[in-house]
């Protein structure tokens, strides 16, 4: 803990930030049979939310892309054209799912704000995922429209007769067509269509879907590590909760200081943010896109992660933010960045590890750390913290937003303040099903409302919450439960890049902690098994000292940036068993 001392309670933060007539402003509703607190003067659809971002911040460059560069007013314009097409052409009409499988390209968000236009529902797909989950995705949600970029439509040329038929597609259309080999048999390119197009566009505008709050909106997807992809359906109260979730955060830090809530000027400099992380997951959608939009800032999108690249594109664009997971964050740290001056550091995904935070400000003296928690279930963000609320408790993931409720659960049981178990949350964000799969989302989700997340953590007598592990990942020793990020945290030094504590399988104790790291180059030399498991010492007891450190490379993530424990687990156990179940020796 620091020596920071907040200007203001909690709860009187609490009561500003959600005074009558702020944005935050709560108002109490009866939604499919459950009370919620709202947002009271949050946009009732996201047909309303781009139409009143793209006409106020409409001369502003919107989203930068290599040499592709467009104002607010020109992706609303090729949205309305776009939006048009998929009417008179592909049929599509409110309620119909459109298929968007693609890296993140300006024409992704032309496609995603078309869908709303009609009040179609943006199926945002995993494109990292193989052939056969990618096809099970579009064909279980029926789109009626598939949107494709050439990567996409090279892996599925050879399905696409059988994916149409299945889907129930009217088209399978290719954008940034000219990146591949231009032609794809049972697909159109997205250039051709919109050259032959010789419809009004504008007569979109005259025709109102008559979207409510409790339409649908969007779904996405679970990460599918086991088991097939669920489709994760949300309305558009439930998606739009979180442009306002995520300002919460430095709001609070603000009003914390205690100094007021600035209202934004004219004259003040455009904000900008790195988009590394995919548009088809929560984060680079939900979070870093709708805020961006609703702040009338600069997306400036990158092809693949590359430190040395983002680096250059926050100095070049003038950016003031950048998010993603933590790993992202302290690559930011590490890089040519350093020094630069960066308003913001946003990052979730994976608890971030208690070095982090001055490894961050000694890096960006002026930076605003954010640290949020959340789920594909839960639209994002449902506890945040920045600032020095932040600084104060580095392993922290912040409190609950104004309309989320969090419970610790274990056998059934709500568990006092300070103690471990399951996180529930509970809010007007929580995703409305998983698509045709009652029986899973009854799995998660209570007759009242509560989300079951599977994350293991707890809340401190003020209410921050902290996440210690994933349930299926903890480590039982002996039956002790040992959280994987206790032990990350004790191996997380100077040179250390990703630390990943998993079990390996013991006879007599049934499963031993091990740990697999990776270093950054130029540390390999200086960091040894041996180095580890001594700094371990000092910092965990005896039963959770790994028995093992095994040194990789590279981590495997899925495309939310969360590092893959399942591959790592299993590389772990074939060095134990290769080592003949020997720890390593003591020091």
């Amino acid at each position: 803990m620091s020596d920071w001392r907040p200007q203001r309670t909690l709860a009187e933060v609490e009561a500003l930030l959600c005074a009558p007539g702020s944005v935050h402003e709560l108002e109490t509703r009866l939604i499919d049979g459950r009370v919620h607190r709202v947002y009271k003067n949050q946009w009732p659809s996201a047909r309303t939310f781009w139409l009143w971002c793209s006409d106020l911040h409409g001369d502003k460059l919107y989203v930068v892309f290599e040499n592709q560069r467009y104002t607010y007013k020109q992706v609303f314009t090729s949205s309305l054209r776009a939006a048009s097409i998929y009417s008179k052409i592909y049929g599509v009409k409110k309620g119909d799912r459109v298929g968007i499988c693609s890296r993140n390209y300006p024409e992704y968000l032309v496609a995603f704000w078309a869908c709303h236009l009609i009040g179609a529902v943006p199926v945002l797909a995993n494109a990292w995922l193989p052939t056969a989950p990618l096809v099970h995705c579009l064909v279980n949600t029926q789109c009626k429209l598939i949107i494709l970029d050439s990567e996409r439509a090279d892996r599925l040329e050879p399905v696409v007769k059988k994916l149409t038929a299945e889907a129930g597609a009217t088209g399978v259309v290719v954008i940034e067509s000219y990146e591949g080999k231009g032609h794809w048999k049972g697909m159109q390119r997205w250039e051709t269509v919109l050259k032959n197009y010789k419809g009004d566009s504008t007569q979109i505008l005259k025709h109102d879907p008559e979207l409510v709050p409790e339409d649908n909106a969007v779904i996405f997807f679970t990460s599918g590590t086991t088991g097939l992809p669920k489709g994760v359906l949300s309305t558009h109260r439930q998606f739009l909760t979180n442009a306002l979730n995520t300002l919460v955060a430095r709001r609070r830090a603000v009003l914390r200081r205690g100094e007021e809530i600035p209202v934004p000027s004219p004259e003040d400099p455009q904000p900008g943010v790195l988009i590394a992380v995919p548009l088809f997951h929560v984060t680079g959608m939900s979070s870093l896109t709708l805020t961006t939009s609703l702040a009338g800032g600069k997306i400036t999108l990158i092809r693949k992660w590359n430190p040395a690249e983002a680096a250059r594109l926050i100095k070049q664009e003038r950016l003031t933010s950048a998010g993603g997971v933590p790993s992202m964050a302290a690559d930011l740290i590490e890089s040519a960045l350093k020094g630069y001056d960066l308003d913001s550091l946003t990052f979730g995904g994976a608890p971030a590890a208690s070095i982090f935070t001055t490894r961050a400000r000694r890096a960006f003296p002026n930076v605003t750390l954010s640290q949020g928690y959340g789920l594909t279930e839960t639209n994002s963000i449902a506890t945040s913290v920045a600032g020095d609320d932040y600084v104060a408790r580095p392993t922290c993931c912040g409190l609950p937003s104004p309309v989320n409720d969090i419970l610790i659960m274990k056998d059934g049981q709500a568990l006092p303040r300070g103690q471990i178990g399951e996180i529930w949350i509970r809010g007007v964000n929580i995703f409305q099903g998983y698509w045709r799969d009652p029986a899973a989302t009854a799995k998660v989700v209570t007759k009242d409302g509560w989300f079951a997340t599977g994350d293991l953590g707890l809340q401190d007598e003020e209410g921050f919450v902290y996440i210690r592990d994933r349930i299926k990942d903890i480590i039982i020793r002996g039956g002790e439960n040992i959280d994987s990020s206790t032990v990350e945290n004790a191996l997380f030094t100077e040179g250390v890049r990703e630390v990943a504590a998993v079990a390996v399988p013991d006879k007599r104790l049934g499963e031993l902690v091990a740990a697999v790291v990776s270093i950054k180059p130029e540390y390999r030399d200086k960091i040894t098994e041996e180095s580890l498991i001594t700094l371990s010492r000092t910092h965990l007891p005896s039963f959770a000292v790994p028995v093992l450190v095994l040194f990789q490379a590279e981590f495997p993530h899925n495309p939310a940036g969360k590092i893959l424990k399942s591959e790592l687990r299993e590389l772990a156990r074939r060095e134990w068993e290769k080592r003949g179940r020997k720890p390593a020796a003591k020091l």
